[in-house]
C-alpha cells in the first residue's frame, strides 16, 4: 500500500456530510489560539513538508538528465554524478521525513496533552448533577477520539493539505514543461478515477461509521459485564448460554462489517492501481511513438511516467481537502462544547479562606431548586436527551438554622424531604438559589475551594475506594501523611487489625471500587481517610445504612473518633442512631417542620415521633457519638 494510496483512501472514506455542517462562529479562529505555543515548530514543520514535496519532483527530473545526458551520450562522468545526486536526494528526503515526523509528533502530542488536560480539569469542576446525566463512555470519547481528531488538524491534515498542494502544483508544472500533450492526455483519465473513488469513499465512510457503532456496542457490553457489580449480576441472574450467544452475535456483526470494509478497500486500491496503470500505458504508448519519431527523448518519457505515478494520490487528497479540514474542525468543536459548559460552582476571583477555629454553620433562609439539564449537562453526552430539560421544582425552601461549633445536628425526615440536598449545599456541591450557607460567618460562594476542601469532609452511604492500594486511597486525602499517621488513623477507625493481617498490609490493592473489602471495612477505611485529612466539619450521609449489625457497631465506634471535637451534620435514616444528637432538624417537603432534642421531639408527638414509632424496634441500638 503506497502512502499516496493510503492518504487518498483515508480522505475519501471520511464522512462528506461535514462539509454542510455549520460550525459555531469563531471556531477556526479559536483553533488557531492552540497553535500559538507551537508557532516556531509549525513553521519548521511546514518548511520541511514543502522541501519534501520539492524533492519528490526532483528525482524524476534527474532521471531524465541521467538518461538523456549520461547514458545515451555514454558520458560516464554524468551518469556517476547524477546517480550520486539521486542517492543524495534519497538520503536528504529520508532525513527530512524523519525530522518532519519528529516535529509533527511534537505538535500533535503537545496539543493532545493541552486539550486533554484542559478538558479533564474542566470536567472535574462540573457539578455532581453533570455526572449523573452524562455517559462515562461519551466523556472518555471526547478525551480520546475527539481530541485526537482535533490534533490531526495540526499534523495529518496540515501536512497532507500543504504537502499535496505543493506536490500537485510542482508535478503538473514539471509534466507540462516536459510535454504538455502527454500531460493533458494523462489527465483525461482523472475523472474516471475521481468519480468512482468518491462513490467508494461514501460507502467506506458509511461502513466505518457502522463499524464504530458496533465496536462501541461491543465495548459497552464488555464494560458492563466485566466490572464487579455487572459480573456479580451475571453470576446471580445471567444465563451463560444467552450471554455467550448475544456476545457472539455482536462479535459476528463486527467481523462481517470488517470483511466488507476490507473488500471495499481492496476494490478502491485495485481501481487506483488500474487507473494509474492505464495512464502509464497511455503515456508509454503515445510517448513511445513520439520518442520513436524523435519528438520526445527517452529520458523525458521516463520522467513523465515517474511523475505520473506521483500524481493521483495528491490529486485525490486535494479534491477532498475541505472534508479533511472540516472533520478536524468538527472534532475541535466537540471538544470546545465541553470546555464552554460553565461549572455552576466556581471560585470567586476575590475568594478568601474560611476563618480558622471550630466551625459554626449558618443556614440563612436557604432555598434551592435543581437547575435545568441544559445548564449542567450536554445532550450530546447523554444516551437519551429527549426528556424534560427544564429547571427542577423547589427542593428546599426557607431553611434557617445554626449549628454551633462542636455540635452534632441530625437531619431526619421522609424520603425526598431534601436532606441530601441540604448536605450538598453545606459541602458546596451546589450553590443555593436563595439565601446563603455560611461557615464561620463566610458565605461559601466567597471562600476559596481549597479552604473548603480542607474544612469539610463527607462520608457517604457507599464509600468509594479507587482500584489502588489502601495506602494510595489514604494518601489521596492527605498526600503528606506519614506511615505512623496512617496507622494512627486506621487504629482510630477500628480497622488497623484488619490491615495489619493482610499479606501486603497498606500496599494491599482493594480492587474495583474497593470490592475486595466488605462494606463495613470499606466504610472504616473511608473514615480513616477522613481522620487523616482532619476536617473541622464532618457531613455524614447515614454511613451505616447498608451494613449488618456487627459492621454497624464497628463503623459507629469509628465514627465516634471521627466526630470527636468536630462540628457534624448527620443524615439519619435509622432514627435510633441519633438519639444523642445535640439538635435534630426534621425536614418535610423541603422545609424544617420540627427541631429539638430526641426527647423533646418524641414528647411533641409530631412527625419525628411518628417516624420513630414506625422504625423503633426493641433491642440494643448504636448511637452516633455515644457508641451505645
Amino acid at each position: 500500500m503506497s502512502m499516496a494510496g493510503w492518504q487518498a483512501m483515508q480522505s475519501l472514506s471520511k464522512d462528506s456530510s461535514v462539509k454542510t455542517k455549520d460550525l459555531a462562529p469563531g471556531t477556526a479562529r479559536r483553533v488557531l489560539t492552540y497553535a500559538r505555543p507551537y508557532r516556531g515548530i509549525i513553521t519548521g514543520f511546514l518548511t520541511l513538508v514543502v522541501i519534501d514535496a520539492m524533492l519528490i519532483v526532483a528525482t524524476p527530473l534527474l532521471l531524465k538528465s541521467l538518461i538523456d545526458d549520461g547514458i545515451y551520450p555514454q558520458d560516464r562522468g554524468v551518469v556517476i554524478r547524477l546517480s550520486l545526486m539521486v542517492a543524495g536526494i534519497a538520503v536528504v528526503s529520508a532525513l527530512v521525513t524523519l525530522v518532519s515526523r519528529w516535529l509533527s509528533s511534537r505538535i500533535g502530542e503537545g496539543l493532545i496533552v493541552d486539550l486533554r488536560t484542559q478538558v479533564f480539569s474542566h470536567v472535574l469542576r462540573q457539578p455532581i448533577a453533570f455526572f449523573t446525566r452524562a455517559q462515562t463512555g461519551a466523556l472518555v470519547s471526547r478525551l480520546n477520539s475527539d481530541v485526537i481528531g482535533a490534533q490531526q488538524a495540526f499534523t495529518s491534515v496540515l501536512s497532507s493539505v500543504v504537502s499535496n498542494a505543493v506536490s500537485l502544483v510542482l508535478i503538473i508544472g514539471a509534466m507540462l514543461v516536459l510535454s504538455w500533450q502527454l500531460t493533458l492526455a494523462s489527465l483525461i483519465l482523472v475523472p474516471l478515477f475521481l468519480l468512482p473513488a468518491r462513490t467508494m469513499g461514501g460507502r467506506l465512510a458509511s461502513l466505518a461509521h457502522d463499524q464504530m457503532g458496533l465496536n462501541a456496542d461491543l465495548g459497552t457490553r464488555m464494560t458492563e459485564r466485566f466490572n464487579v457489580a455487572g459480573a456479580l449480576l451475571v453470576k446471580i441472574y445471567g444465563n451463560p448460554e444467552v450471554e455467550n450467544s448475544e456476545y457472539a452475535q455482536r462479535a459476528t456483526r463486527v467481523r462481517d462489517i470488517g470483511v466488507r470494509i476490507a473488500v471495499n478497500r481492496s476494490i478502491f486500491f485495485v481501481g487506483l492501481t488500474l487507473v494509474a496503470a492505464l495512464a502509464t500505458a497511455l503515456v508509454y504508448g503515445f510517448g513511445g511513438v513520439m520518442a520513436v519519431e524523435g519528438a520526445l527523448s527517452v529520458g523525458t518519457l521516463i520522467a513523465l511516467t515517474a511523475l505520473l505515478a506521483r500524481l493521483y494520490g495528491p490529486l485525490t487528497t486535494i479534491s477532498n481537502a475541505r472534508v479533511d479540514v472540516m472533520t478536524a474542525l468538527v472534532s475541535f468543536e466537540r471538544v470546545f462544547e465541553i470546555i464552554d459548559l460553565e461549572p455552576l460552582v466556581a471560585e470567586a476571583p476575590d475568594a478568601t479562606p474560611i476563618p480558622a477555629g471550630p466551625v459554626r454553620v449558618d443556614l440563612d433562609h436557604v432555598g434551592f431548586a435543581y437547575p435545568s439539564a441544559d445548564a449542567i449537562s450536554l445532550s450530546s453526552l447523554e444516551s437519551s436527551a429527549t426528556g424534560d430539560r427544564s429547571a427542577g421544582d423547589t427542593v428546599l425552601e426557607d431553611i434557617d438554622a445554626t449549628i454551633e461549633p462542636g455540635q452534632l445536628v441530625a437531619l431526619v425526615g421522609p424520603s425526598g424531604a431534601g436532606k441530601s440536598t441540604l448536605t450538598s449545599l453545606v459541602a458546596r456541591l451546589y450553590d443555593p438559589t436563595s439565601g446563603a450557607v455560611r461557615l464561620n460567618g463566610s458565605d461559601l460562594r466567597t471562600v476559596t475551594l481549597e479552604s473548603l476542601r480542607d474544612t469539610v469532609s463527607v462520608v457517604t452511604q457507599e464509600a468509594h475506594l479507587f482500584h489502588d492500594t489502601i495506602r494510595a486511597n489514604l494518601l489521596y486525602a492527605a498526600p503528606a501523611a506519614t506511615e505512623a499517621e496512617m496507622e494512627a488513623a486506621l487504629r482510630a477507625a477500628r480497622v488497623w487489625d484488619l490491615v495489619d493481617r493482610l499479606p501486603a498490609g497498606l500496599d494491599t490493592v482493594v480492587g474495583d471500587r474497593g470490592h475486595r473489602l466488605s462494606g463495613g471495612e470499606k466504610q472504616r477505611i473511608a473514615i480513616a481517610r477522613l481522620l487523616l485529612k482532619g476536617p473541622r466539619l464532618v457531613v455524614l450521609d447515614e454511613a451505616t445504612a447498608h451494613l449488618d449489625s456487627e459492621s454497624e457497631v464497628a463503623v459507629q465506634r469509628a465514627l465516634d473518633a471521627a466526630l470527636a471535637g468536630r462540628t457534624a451534620l448527620v443524615i439519619a435514616h435509622r432514627l435510633s442512631t441519633v438519639r444523642h444528637a445535640d439538635v435534630i432538624l426534621v425536614l418535610d417537603g423541603g422545609r424544617i417542620v420540627e427541631r429539638g432534642t430526641h426527647a423533646e421531639l418524641l414528647a411533641s408527638g409530631g412527625l419525628y415521633s411518628d417516624l420513630y414509632t414506625t422504625q423503633f424496634a426493641e433491642g440494643p441500638t448504636v448511637s452516633v457519638r455515644s457508641g451505645t
